[in-house]
């Protein structure tokens, strides 16, 4: 099996963290062909879709150790075709290139893609959670999304807490997420001139979301794969960081699913696999949904660090099923139109 895997460049990756490197070397130790492209390398030759790709050269022997396996790989570059690939698994960070799924488009019905096309156009920003959300669920905080800042400012001071989140529609990593508190009014109308407007006179969308009681004690990130939860942790704040994701500097540690999460995971499984968004991370608070991460869904290691556990085994094993069906369903289509063709 060929897999590209659309990210960013080899000499960014975190030999030590990198959920990205992780499947990359599960991929390796599999003899499967590995290359990765970033989405600035994609081109079109002789009408084909290529892309400028660093591929991994085969190993006899491959060390069971990331960083190890990170500083011994032999790569070279080289232009390849994009639909020679059996998968292309995507992990690229938001915010999503719109550009970049054109190219992919015209190799969707060849390519096994994680997570599909359709998938990530649909669900590649932080409005896609309100697709979850009704007047029968209670599964998502309160959710404000506006360019309007008088608009934003009134659901503000019309809030029953004296708390909200306030983050960019296209953040991520947690990225520009502040906690804002009513008792600072004037600095929050300053925030949101910063937020909203940009020097050159255009205007951003902003999250304005309810303040979850607990969340000062962190949230759960739970991994998804083909809609089922394979993974989770409890991602705790650092003492002077309001902010539990990773980069920021929070910790991990480990957790084991609530009912509630579970239910959570149940009502949302569904429409995430129908969408053809087969591996997500899903970032919860007392309950409830804050976000869902389609693009480059990371805590696969520390993951693997705090349950003694190789989330990514069960990815490509996933991956390796797809890819199974689909040559198995065009093999059946080529007998059967053989037997129409010989009648």
């Amino acid at each position: 099996m060929n897999i590209c895997f659309l990210m960013y460049p080899w000499d960014e990756i975190d030999p030590e963290n990198d959920t990205s490197l992780a499947l990359i070397h599960e991929c390796v130790k599999r003899n499967h062909g590995v290359a990765l492209c970033s989405p600035a390398n994609l081109t079109i030759r002789n009408s084909v879709t290529n892309a400028f790709c660093t591929v991994i050269n085969r190993m006899e022997k491959v060390s069971s150790s990331l960083k190890s396996f990170y500083k011994q790989a032999d790569i070279r570059e080289e232009m390849l075709p994009l639909a020679g690939f059996d998968v292309i698994f995507m992990r690229a960070n938001p915010p999503l290139d719109p550009i970049m799924l054109n190219f992919l488009d015209s190799v969707k019905d060849d390519v096994f893609i994680v997570n599909s096309i359709q998938g990530l156009r649909e669900a590649n920003n932080k409005l896609y959670t309100a697709a979850f959300g009704d007047s029968h669920s209670n599964i998502i905080p309160a959710t404000h999304v506006s360019k309007n800042k008088n608009y934003l400012l009134r659901q503000i001071k019309e809030s029953k807490s004296d708390k909200m989140i306030l983050k960019p529609l296209n953040g991520f990593g947690g990225s520009g997420v502040i906690l804002i508190e009513k008792s600072a009014m004037n600095n929050i109308k300053s925030l949101l001139d910063f937020y909203v407007t940009n020097s050159d006179g255009t205007s951003n969308y902003v999250i304005l979301q309810e303040y979850i009681e607990g969340a000062d004690q962190g949230d759960v990130r739970i991994l998804l794969l083909n809609g089922e939860p394979i993974g989770a942790m409890k991602r705790v704040p650092g003492s002077d960081d309001h902010r539990s994701n990773v980069s920021a500097g929070g910790s991990v540690a480990k957790h084991s699913l609530t009912k509630q999460e579970k239910a959570l995971c149940k009502q949302i499984g569904p429409k995430l696999v129908k969408d053809g968004l087969y591996f997500v991370g899903i970032d919860v608070i007392g309950g409830k949904l804050v976000e869902v991460n389609v693009m480059s869904p990371g805590g696969v290691t520390y993951m693997n660090k705090v349950y003694k556990t190789k989330i990514q085994s069960k990815v490509i094993d996933f991956v390796e099923s797809k890819v199974i069906d689909k040559l198995k369903a065009f093999q059946r289509r080529s007998r059967l139109r053989d037997e129409v063709e010989n009648a």
